[in-house]
């Protein structure tokens, strides 16, 4: 369960009484998958010229739910959700040490 924190729309987790930040989402791993159905039919509908192969799509998803940067599927240094940013292969990390 979430629940609205009173810090700047951050959003917590409820386990039993007690309460964590969480961040580590992705937008495919957020319950309201549904709002999120026009993303991936524009990912999914890439042309392949442009599009990441998916191996190194799913990479940079990983390095990217590692980051700490990451907040409910949006990159907090330059604001792109990134699936999106990931799965076009001419994108990179917008980190100072660009990680992918």
């Amino acid at each position: 369960m979430y629940e609205k924190s009173p810090f700047a729309g951050q959003t917590f987790a409820s386990f039993g009484t007690a309460k964590r930040f969480c961040r580590k989402c992705l937008t495919k791993d957020m319950p309201d998958a549904a709002y999120f159905e026009n993303m991936y039919e524009y990912i999914k509908n890439l042309d392949e010229d442009i599009k990441a192969p998916d191996a190194l799509y799913q990479e940079r998803l990983s390095l990217c739910r590692q980051c700490e940067s990451l907040l409910n599927g949006m990159c907090r240094i330059c604001g792109c959700f990134v699936e999106m940013r990931a799965a076009v292969a001419k994108n990179y990390c917008p980190a100072i040490n660009k990680k992918w």
